[in-house]
């Protein structure tokens, strides 16, 4: 085992990764490869779970999980689980939450629950005729279909409805079959592609066989079966509002009407201006990512799904709103989010049990209202930063230790740091500039 090159590399086992690795890579045993093992966990179970959910494993890589504290959702207190490796995100949320529970906190509703997934297909026959046997044609999918969806039926969920849709106008011959589901308390990936799989076995076979169908036109092409993250139909609404009086004061004397205006203009500049769109839409998934992970669901389908919503209407908007009426200042957001409580990391990893644990064991509809909430109270946090003080003196503040600890700082630098700096701008130069004038007495 030499070279960067590897024939038959996911036989081996973890050690014998490893040791191709310091080969390949390292420059000796003690200081690369043993860096991976100090992160396997102790207990060998968990470790085999955590093994098992990705392919060629040879560590762990180690996240911050946080906890963000007093956020009122629906008239419940929520401690909120958060994974992140950013510095200030947990603390501005739990700013946020802490500063809304004093005004009502965050109140949601859920706008749907509908998960989509599609079969594509070529297909050269008459499109009238396509349409006329589609009744028959959902139908016979549904029946066919029915050993996979029994159980989901059960939990009150399953296959709501069926429609066809033609493309043939953008591309000759091409037809998809779009089928939306209820998945309950699971994200329902796997159930979803089941189901899709199987239409597209049976709509090979009702091609074949069905009597008003020419013979020249029985050779049906599926293209692929495979649910859609796009989620338009599983949504949820998250909103807080006060009266501009009871917004109080912010920093540098900022009034609340003064900040109340800025505040509008600034999520209105986001609705306007793609490039603002996208900076302000990240700050809402820094929210929603971390309590995603936490909670072992798929981070990167939530993004998918909520930056082509905002983009819904031709042109990429914020995905958070802001109003002043009548003495009112009103934020909130719609967001899809395709979530879970049941099935999947939620079930296995021991941190994402932990973590729906601590939210009360909630359903996949309280966590959509949780979730959103997070991602507001973030976008609250940020844009009143942007607005008062700028993002990067706060920001800075939560990234000192980070920037102390790469400068290898004792717990004397560390504190004699943190005084000098406290109502100074910070820059890691300064900062190193700093403790190397410490050490050189």
């Amino acid at each position: 085992m030499s070279g960067k090159s590897v024939s038959g590399f996911s036989k081996f086992d973890k050690i014998q990764k490893l040791r191709w690795i310091d080969e390949a890579y390292g420059n000796n045993e003690a200081t690369f490869s043993s860096s991976f093992q100090s992160f396997w966990l102790e207990d060998v179970h968990v470790q085999k779970t955590i093994d098992g959910f990705s392919e060629n494993t040879v560590s762990n890589f180690i996240m911050p999980f946080g906890l963000a504290p007093n956020f009122l959702i629906d008239g419940n207190t929520y401690c909120v689980p958060m994974v992140i490796e950013e510095s200030s995100v947990v603390a501005a949320a739990a700013a946020a939450a802490k500063y809304w529970k004093d005004r009502g906190g965050f109140k949601t509703t859920i706008l749907g629950t509908s998960k989509v997934g599609q079969v594509h297909f070529i297909w050269k026959g008459s499109r009238d005729l396509l349409k006329k046997l589609f009744p028959e044609l959902e139908e016979s999918l549904r029946i066919n279909a029915a050993s996979i969806t029994e159980n989901m039926n059960k939990r009150g969920g399953g296959i709501s409805h069926i429609e066809l849709l033609d493309f043939t106008d953008q591309e000759k011959y091409l037809f998809q079959i779009r089928a939306h589901f209820e998945t309950c308390d699971s994200m329902g990936a796997n159930f979803i592609n089941s189901v899709l799989e199987n239409f597209a076995e049976n709509l090979e076979n009702f091609f074949l066989t069905h009597k008003d169908i020419p013979d020249h036109d029985r050779d049906l092409n599926v293209i692929m079966s495979i649910l859609s993250n796009y989620t338009p139909e599983c949504v949820v609404h998250a909103e807080v509002s006060c009266k501009i009086s009871e917004l109080g004061t912010f920093a540098n004397g900022m009034m609340a009407e003064q900040l109340a205006e800025k505040f509008r203009m600034a999520v209105r500049i986001a609705h306007i201006d793609p490039y603002r769109a996208a900076t302000h839409n990240k700050g809402i998934y820094n929210g929603i990512d971390a309590v995603v992970l936490a909670t072992g669901n798929d981070f990167r389908a939530i993004e998918a799904a909520g930056h082509t919503y905002a983009a819904r209407d031709g042109q990429y908007r914020s995905l958070s709103y802001c109003d002043i009426s009548d003495g009112i200042f009103k934020f909130w957001l719609e967001v899809p989010l395709a979530l879970g409580t049941i099935g999947g990391l939620t079930s296995l990893h021991p941190l994402a049990k932990n973590t729906l644990e601590i939210l009360g064991n909630p359903s996949a509809e309280q966590l959509m209202r949780i979730v959103a909430s997070v991602g507001l109270a973030q976008n609250f946090a940020a844009i009143k930063s942007l607005v008062t003080t700028g993002i990067q003196s706060g920001h800075m503040k939560m990234h000192m230790m980070n920037i102390l600890n790469s400068l290898q700082a004792n717990d004397k630098e560390i504190q004699l740091a943190l005084q000098n700096f406290e109502n100074k701008t910070i820059s890691y130069s300064s900062v190193r500039d700093f403790i190397e004038s410490e050490r050189n007495g």
